[in-house]
């Protein structure tokens, strides 16, 4: 560790508590460990009752800065929780892929949107209590045309002493160029960004944390990718957990969240932090 720079603050979120109880677990043992300072809830989720969120409470508390925020969930294999939400699939969200571009193509209802967020808000809320420190989306729906403004109406309105999450890098543009995914969400955000400012929306200074998750590479090597040049306040996204049959019959990030956790929860990670300068406290 260079002992004369000074330390960063970041945030290092899991995303998708809620999804299932082995994600869950998962999570809350990091947060207790202090590996860990923030999490996202989806109060869609199938793993996301009064026990489950009693349990993140208790564990957060022990923590010296532990984030709870809402994962605002817009996409398949979850359901609305309002009733006329449209379009659906089987009555079901539209696959990622669709709702971008549906997106693109300005298809989508923003007040049908705004709506669910509104619920979504709402039923965070009535289960913890008060609203979310901060507002995510599942797969990054939050930063899509016509989703994004829908958004940032419904966490002004209910949840406005929130932060929301953008997604885009603080690094030079020479070393953005090869990680496709992630260029992709450089230049939604940028809309995204202005539009939060315009709303007086704080929102994260950088972000890190997206690759190709179906290649399952070296986490350990990501990670200090990720940390290389984040600033003060930037933002890691994770996914660790342990995998179940409900997060298989879910989602197809299955094994690679156990990756995820193993090297979060293991001796390397400190050294890590310290190398870069770097402080979850």
């Amino acid at each position: 560790m260079n002992d004369t720079a000074p330390l960063r603050r970041i945030w290092l979120c899991a995303d998708d508590y809620g999804i299932a109880e082995g994600v869950n677990q998962a999570i809350r043992d990091l947060i207790g460990h202090g590996r860990l300072n923030a999490t996202s809830v989806m109060v869609v989720g199938t793993a996301i009752g009064r026990d489950e969120v009693k349990a993140l409470q208790v564990v957060a508390a022990g923590s010296p800065r532990c984030a709870i925020g809402l994962h605002a969930t817009l996409t398949a294999p979850f359901r609305p929780l309002t009733m006329h939400f449209r379009p659906t699939d089987g009555g079901m969200f539209l696959p990622f892929p669709q709702l971008l571009r549906s997106g693109l193509l300005r298809r989508l209802d923003p007040e049908m949107i705004h709506a669910e967020l509104k619920v979504q808000l709402g039923a965070f809320q009535e289960l913890f209590g008060r609203a979310p420190d901060f507002v995510d989306g599942h797969q990054h729906a939050q930063l899509f045309p016509q989703v994004r403004d829908a958004f940032l109406r419904a966490v002004k309105q209910a949840a406005p002493g929130a932060w929301v999450r953008q997604g885009g890098r603080a690094q030079p543009l020479a070393q953005r160029l090869g990680a496709p995914k992630a260029l992709v969400l450089d230049i939604l955000s940028a809309q995204f960004r202005k539009r939060a400012a315009k709303a007086d929306i704080p929102f994260n200074p950088a972000f890190a944390g997206a690759y190709d998750f179906s290649r399952r590479p070296d986490f350990a090597v990501l990670m200090r990718q990720f940390l290389d040049g984040l600033p003060e306040g930037g933002l890691v996204m994770c996914h660790p957990g342990f995998v179940d049959d409900t997060l298989k019959s879910l989602d197809p990030l299955t094994s690679q969240r156990e990756n995820e956790h193993a090297y979060l929860a293991s001796s390397q990670f400190p050294p890590l932090l310290a190398a870069n300068n770097v402080t979850l406290s």
